[in-house]
């Protein structure tokens, strides 16, 4: 099989597939079996990311883009065509809670955490239905326990998180200014800032939970200066390329 004809059985599968196809996924496309079941030809890791950057390049003037996300590859809409896909369907997205946001964007920059931690950081009680309602989204999982009495669940983003928004990994969430930008030095604001205009781009791929209520702003003290966690949370990944 000559270059040119992968790319476009390469080309073809990404179009065609439902979800965002991985290099280990991509290798079987082109894997070659004898009569004994054994492998005996294929295409290379480092042979199919030349043609993803390839494919990138040939559609870099239309209104769709190959994009790299944390658990594979697929073809999406660009940014500048929302406003005319939204035209197909003008009924607007529901919107997620103050106190589903919160809690989300706590978890997304100061993972991990247990509840506990979102519960000091928020100063209120987090509701259980909202920690359910994210774990049922794919969008949070336990990724550990922290070693203290009672061993509370250490909670993290997933995949697919990261694939719903559009990110390749956590390092591409919009950075959060220091607390000294930030007008009352304090305020949730910030956070909540830095995270909508992503979280709206997931808005429209899963109905939103509107029984929870919204709690009265509380300080974060210093917390808003916290260090992004970076892709290596997801201890339950495999050791594949995306």
């Amino acid at each position: 099989m000559n270059t040119d004809e992968a790319k476009r059985v390469l080309e073809t599968a990404l179009l065609c597939a439902r979800e965002p196809m991985s290099i280990h996924g991509m290798k079987k496309l082109f894997a070659e079996v004898d009569a004994g079941g054994r492998q005996t030809g294929g295409v290379g890791a480092d042979t199919i990311k030349i043609l993803l950057e390839e494919l990138r390049q040939d559609w870099q003037d239309r209104g769709i883009e190959l994009v790299g996300l944390a658990s594979g590859w697929r073809f999406q809409s660009r940014p500048e065509m929302k406003p005319y896909l939204d035209r197909l369907s003008p009924e607007k997205p529901p919107k997620y809670s103050r106190a589903t946001l919160e809690t989300l964007a706590i978890i997304a920059y100061r993972q991990p955490v247990t509840r506990g931690d979102i519960e000091e950081i928020r100063g209120v009680a987090v509701n259980s239905q909202t920690i359910k309602m994210l774990e049922d989204r794919g969008w949070i999982d336990v990724v550990g326990h922290r070693e203290v009495v009672g061993r509370p669940a250490l909670l993290g983003t997933t995949k697919q998180f990261l694939d719903d928004l559009g990110l390749a990994s956590l390092s591409q969430l919009p950075p959060l200014q220091p607390v000294s930008d930030v007008p009352d030095g304090r305020s949730l604001e910030a956070l909540e800032a830095a995270l909508k205009e992503n979280f709206d781009k997931a808005d429209a791929l899963a109905p939103a939970d509107d029984t929870i209520t919204s709690p009265v702003e509380v300080p974060l003290d210093d917390r808003e200066t916290a260090a992004d966690a970076g892709p290596g949370l997801h201890n339950k990944d495999t050791n594949d390329d995306y």
